[in-house]
C-alpha cells in the first residue's frame, strides 16, 4: 500500500498575506487516472480521507479558510458537512465535472452556503453550466498558454468569480500572475516565499504582558516562564543571547530556554523584559511577520515530536525544538541567519542542517520542509532515512497544528485580559 500523507499548503494573495490552505493528500492524482482500478483507488483514498477527518476534524480546520478537493466518493459520504461551513471551500475536479450524479451534489452543497471552487478551470460546456454554483476559479499557471490564463482570469473578474493561481513555482510565474491581477496564488514557490523582514525588536506586545504577569508572581511558575518564551522565535533568540553575553559569563554555555531562565534569575529577567517591552512600545507586527512567528512555532513543534521515533540522533529533543524555532530567524531578525547563529551557542548539528542541511539533523529539518511544501518524494526519503514511520506523519503534523492554533489563540488574546486573570 502506498504512503499517505495529508498536508496543508499556503494560499496567498499579492501582498504575501496567508489568505487560506488548501488540504491536500498523497494518492488523489492516482484516483483520477485511467487504469482499471481508478474507482477502487478513489474508493481506497477517499476511505483515507475521510477515517482520517472523522478523526482529526477539529485539528484539520480550525484557523483559517481551507480548500479540500472532493472525490465523487467523498461528496456522497457526505464529507463536507463535516465542516463548518465558513472555514471549508469544495473544490473540485474534472472527475466530479462529468458525474452526474457527484454535480447533483455540488450543487446542493453550493445552496446549502458552502463555497465552490473548480480546480483548472477550463472553457468548456460542462464547466460553464456550473458557473452560477462557483465562488472560486483555480488556475493551472505552469501547464496553460498565455492567451487561455488572460481569458479566464478576464472571465472571472467579469462575473465576480475569484481567480487563484496554482502550480507557481518559479518567479516568473509568480510575476505573470500579479501582471495578470489574481486574487490569489499557491504553489511551490508561493510557500518558500517569505514576507518583508521585521527588524530585531519585531515581538509580540501580548508575549510580553504574558511573561511579566508570570514573572512577577510571588512564586513564579518556572514551566509557564519557559513555555511562554518558547512560544516565540524572537524570545528565545533574546534570552539564550543575554544569558550567554558577557554579563552572565559562564564555563558551560546555555543552550536551552531553562537553563537561560535559571541563569538570568527571575529578578535579571524582570529588567530585560521591562526593557524589551520598553523599546518595543508603539510597535505594531503586522500580518506577515506574525505569519513567520506561527511558523517558527509549527517547526518547532513538529521537529520536537518527530525526535520521539527518529533514530540515532545527535541532538535532544529540546535543542530540535530550537532547531525548528530559528530556522525562519533570519526573517523575523533583519540579518543573515549565518550571522545570527554566531551570537548563539546552538550546537554545531543545528548549524550544519540550518545552514547547509547536513547531516542527521539536516534529515530532520528536510522532513519539516518537505512536509510544508508537500514534496511527496522527499517526505518519503527523509522519513526512510530518519526511521520515522510513515504511517505516523500525518497524525504528528496536524497535532503540531492544533497545539500552534491553541497557543496562538491564547497569546494573541488581549494583554488587559491576561493582566486581569492573574
Amino acid at each position: 500500500m502506498r504512503e499517505r500523507y495529508i498536508v496543508r499548503l499556503p494560499i496567498k494573495n499579492a501582498k504575501n498575506q496567508v489568505v487560506g490552505y488548501e488540504i491536500t493528500y498523497y494518492g488523489e492524482n492516482q484516483a483520477y487516472g485511467n487504469s482499471d482500478e481508478g474507482e477502487h483507488n478513489e474508493f481506497a483514498v477517499a476511505d483515507t480521507v475521510y477515517n482520517f477527518l472523522m478523526q482529526n476534524v477539529e485539528k484539520a480546520l480550525s484557523d483559517s479558510v481551507h480548500f479540500m478537493t472532493f472525490t465523487t466518493t467523498l461528496l456522497m459520504k457526505k464529507t463536507p458537512r463535516l465542516f463548518e461551513k465558513e472555514k471549508l471551500v469544495i473544490q473540485i475536479e474534472d472527475s466530479v465535472v462529468i458525474h452526474p450524479l457527484a454535480l447533483h451534489f455540488v450543487q446542493q452543497y453550493a445552496r446549502e452556503g458552502y463555497q465552490i471552487a473548480v480546480n483548472d478551470f477550463q472553457f468548456a460546456p460542462r464547466y460553464l453550466s456550473l458557473i452560477d454554483y462557483i465562488d472560486y476559479i483555480k488556475l493551472d499557471f505552469k501547464h496553460n498558454s498565455d492567451s487561455t490564463l488572460r481569458h479566464v482570469v478576464e472571465l472571472a473578474k467579469s462575473m465576480n468569480k475569484k481567480c487563484i493561481a496554482n502550480q507557481i513555482d518559479s518567479q516568473e510565474l509568480h510575476e505573470k500572475a500579479l501582471e495578470l491581477g489574481v486574487d490569489a496564488m499557491e504553489g511551490p514557490y508561493v510557500a518558500q516565499q517569505m514576507a518583508t523582514k521585521a527588524h530585531s525588536s519585531g515581538y509580540l506586545q501580548s508575549n510580553f504582558f504574558r511573561l511579566m504577569v508570570a514573572v512577577v508572581k510571588e512564586e513564579p511558575d518556572m514551566e509557564e516562564i519557559e513555555q511562554i518564551i518558547s512560544m516565540d522565535a524572537t524570545l528565545s533568540y533574546g534570552v539564550l543571547r543575554v544569558a550567554n553575553s558577557a554579563y552572565f559569563a559562564s564555563k558551560h554555555r546555555v543552550t536551552t530556554i531553562r537553563q537561560a531562565i535559571v541563569t538570568l534569575g527571575i529578578a535579571q529577567l524582570k529588567q530585560w523584559i521591562y526593557l524589551l517591552s520598553t523599546t518595543n512600545e508603539g510597535d505594531e507586527v503586522d500580518g506577515s511577520a506574525e505569519e513567520f512567528l506561527k511558523l517558527s512555532f509549527l517547526r518547532a513543534s513538529f521537529c520536537s515530536e518527530l525526535m520521539s521515533y527518529v533514530k540515532d540522533m545527535p541532538i535532544s529533543r529540546s535543542e530540535a525544538y530550537l532547531m525548528g524555532m530559528f530556522s525562519t530567524l533570519n526573517y523575523l531578525i533583519d540579518a543573515p541567519l549565518e550571522e545570527i547563529l554566531t551570537t548563539v551557542p546552538v550546537a554545531e548539528e543545528i548549524k550544519a542542517a540550518l545552514l547547509r542541511h547536513e547531516g542527521r539533523c539536516g534529515e530532520l529539518f528536510d522532513l519539516v520542509l518537505s512536509y510544508e511544501q508537500a514534496d511527496w518524494n522527499g517526505i518519503t526519503i527523509h522519513a526512510k532515512a530518519l526511521g520515522v514511520p510513515s504511517n505516523t506523519l500525518t497524525n504528528i503534523y496536524f497535532n503540531c497544528t492544533e497545539s500552534v492554533n491553541a497557543t496562538w489563540q491564547q497569546i494573541s488574546s488581549s494583554p488587559h485580559e491576561d493582566a486581569g486573570k492573574a
